[in-house]
């Protein structure tokens, strides 16, 4: 049983995860290449030498080629697994790329169905398709390679968000359009609206309800919530004490750290328990430790603990 649950677990992790570089493919074939359109991310680069060539080497060839030496990088970091559901997303994408490149009902130009008079909601509506399939891929453990191997390896290292690592490195292709013959400046801001929707997007896709809150409650029957907390859910409760200024009483607040898909269970519990409760919820942008994510210390401190452990040697 344990067997064919693994299997239908994998298989729909692949599923997931060729939906997801479907997405990224729509974006570019559909909308962005056929309005001659560039933007961040290594897909950016590819259209950039497409119409550099003028079409002589179309994005899929490109973007195959570059991929095949990343990949190389992903597996030394991440280690076999994801070395080979990232080439699985990497084959599936370069296929689909040339695939759709030959649907022109598909792209978004006028007589299409998917033309869209307005057109700065070109970057738009790709920015937001990038990020739902490169979110979809990186839940899965996969990757549609490029620069968000970059950003995932510095992730890895340091509490960085993703999105920031994204803006960065799509900051640098996004202005190389201007080199292209006959580009203006309003080129590159198209670009510059796509990483916007992007950046927008991904970090909600990748983190989802695995994202960690932080509540204070504030209840006369604390002890009751704690108790359930901490035996019930398994997470750990702090007791803050501290002095209502009107009545000048001293009460006892929780301080609570948990996934944001654990906030109903909570607080249904605690509006059962005590209707007068006061509750605030506040969004983290990390936490690190037991039951939630690594600690990340980076190179510099992982070199200073081996530092650390030569000198307890010597």
């Amino acid at each position: 049983m344990k067997q064919k649950n693994k299997v239908v677990s994998i298989l729909t992790d692949y599923l997931v995860m060729t939906l997801g570089v479907l997405f990224v493919t729509v974006a570019w074939e559909c909308f962005m290449i056929p309005n001659g359109m560039s933007a961040g991310g290594l897909m950016g680069l590819c259209a950039v030498i497409e119409y550099a060539t003028g079409g002589a080497i179309i994005a899929s060839y490109s973007f195959t080629v570059i991929n095949a030496f990343l990949i190389i990088l992903a597996v030394l970091v991440f280690g076999i697994g994801f070395g080979f559901r990232t080439l699985y997303c990497i084959a599936i994408q370069a296929l689909a790329l040339k695939v759709f490149a030959g649907l022109g009902f598909l792209q978004a130009v006028p007589g299409n169905f998917f033309y869209v008079p307005e057109k700065i909601m070109i970057p738009v509506i790709s920015g937001v398709l990038e990020a739902v399939g490169i979110g979809l891929t990186i839940r899965k453990g996969g990757s549609t390679g490029g620069t968000d191997i970059v950003a995932l390896i510095v992730n890895k290292y340091w509490p960085v968000a993703l999105s920031r690592m994204f803006l960065i490195t799509d900051f640098i292709i996004i202005t190389s359009i201007l080199f292209l013959p006959g580009r203006a400046f309003g080129d590159m801001m198209y670009g510059y609206i796509m990483m916007a929707a992007y950046a927008c997007v991904i970090d909600f896709v990748v983190v989802g309800d695995r994202g960690a809150v932080q509540l204070l409650v504030f209840s006369s029957k604390h002890k009751e919530i704690a108790d359930y907390i901490t035996r019930k859910m398994e997470r750990g409760v702090t007791v803050l004490k501290a002095i209502g200024w009107y009545t000048k009483q001293e009460k006892d607040v929780l301080l609570l750290l948990m996934r944001r898909n654990e906030v109903p269970e909570v607080s249904k519990f605690i509006k059962e328990t005590d209707e007068r409760a006061f509750m605030t919820v506040n969004p983290v942008g990390g936490v690190y430790g037991e039951g939630f994510e690594e600690i990340k210390a980076g190179i510099s401190n992982s070199r200073k603990k081996k530092k650390d452990n030569g000198d307890k040697q010597e």
